[in-house]
């Protein structure tokens, strides 16, 4: 396997983008493989890395469709759901806590 480019941070040239600004544009990196990286240099620790697609091999987002929107609310309202209670807590459950706040706050 070939070694890939590697460019320092913000001087990637243009025909590159990360995940996130694929995104932005409409579009996903479609299958293709990492074509490039860049690199921001750290003091104390490694370079913080990230991933370039080619902008012209990327695909448009997939629209979302009335099953995807169904299970999207399905997840979101599994997430607001306390475990403790059982309520609908009008809010997402913090992670720490486990549980909604008058829930964790009688413990």
């Amino acid at each position: 396997m070939a070694a890939l480019p590697v460019f320092r941070w913000r001087l990637a040239p243009d025909g590159y983008a990360t995940r996130r600004q694929l995104r932005a544009r409409g579009l996903r990196p479609g299958g293709q493989c990492v074509a490039a990286q860049l690199e921001r240099p750290r003091r104390r620790r490694g370079p913080l890395v990230a991933y370039l697609y080619r902008v012209e091999l990327a695909k448009p987002v997939r629209p979302m469709t009335p099953a995807r929107w169904r299970a999207l609310a399905k997840a979101n309202a599994a997430r607001r759901r306390c475990p403790a209670c059982r309520r609908d807590a009008g809010y997402v459950i913090p992670a720490s806590l486990g549980m909604c706040v008058p829930c964790h706050d009688t413990i």
